[in-house]
């Protein structure tokens, strides 16, 4: 028993090593843009960069309605198909996978060409158009972390008393999804919204291709043509894809422990 706690810790160690030690290289690499010291130049050269300053700007604003227009969509999906439709429950789960399998390359030349100018709904014609695009497109992408988090957080609660309670208390629809479901499952929504920002921060593919000023396309040019900055770059965006990783296990602290009734 003691031997095998042994080989455990020391395969738990070489593991954060692997792991770790690239990230301290980067960071220390990060460090040496003054010759001879340590300093924080590289960091401060690029948030002083206005380009990283709009890009940076841009994809938080398009990560938030990205996250807007999922829970619009999949918070009504989800609660509908556990209410009223259970047996259509292993179609949907197949159909919010799809994003996982299908690289986000071929979904964006598909858009590319029913979107072009010269369709009949000519997105790509303008700059609003092609943001309307990328957003929904970034809905798609983070479409399999919503859905299950959104899903998890209604198996927590009996879906089907809830809605009967309010019914006989005249509530509508609309009244029920925004003011009882949605309360009730703001953990785990809160979960799925972190991980879809943290998508979006770090999404080169999609930005690129749409030729949209995002963040993910600005750490590919500077990582192009600069030495100490893409490690700076590198070090930001992974800081912020760990708070929101963080976020999540805060938010998961408060979700309720008990398992749902309903079907």
């Amino acid at each position: 028993m003691k031997k095998g706690r042994i080989v455990s810790s020391l395969l738990l160690a070489l593991g954060c090593l692997y792991f770790a030690l690239p990230l301290i290289g980067m960071v220390e690499f990060s460090l040496r843009m003054r010759r001879g010291v340590y300093s924080l130049d590289a960091y401060w050269v690029v948030l002083a960069d206005p380009q990283f300053q709009a890009t940076f700007g841009y994809s938080v604003v398009v990560g938030l309605l990205t996250i807007i227009v999922g829970i619009f969509i999949v918070v009504p999906t989800a609660y509908w198909v556990r209410l009223r439709l259970p047996g259509l429950r292993p179609y949907i789960e197949f159909v919010t996978l799809l994003p996982l399998v299908i690289p986000a390359i071929v979904v964006v030349f598909g858009y590319i060409r029913l979107y072009n100018t010269s369709s009949f709904l000519p997105l790509t014609g303008s700059a609003t158009g092609t943001n309307i695009l990328l957003v929904f497109g970034y809905v798609m992408l983070a479409l399999p972390y919503m859905y299950r988090a959104v899903d998890t957080g209604l198996r927590t609660i009996d879906v089907r008393t809830l809605t009967e309670a309010a019914q006989i208390l005249g509530a509508g629809w609309g009244t029920i999804i925004a003011r009882i479901i949605l309360p009730n499952v703001l953990l785990a929504v809160l979960s799925g919204s972190f991980l879809t920002f943290a998508i979006v921060i770090g999404e080169f593919t999609m930005a690129a291709l749409l030729n949209r000023p995002a963040f993910g396309p600005y750490l590919q040019f500077i990582g192009a043509n600069r030495a100490y900055e893409p490690a700076a770059l590198a070090v930001i965006a992974f800081v912020i894809t760990w708070a929101c990783m963080a976020m999540i296990q805060i938010v998961s602290r408060f979700a309720p422990r008990t398992s749902s009734r309903s079907n």
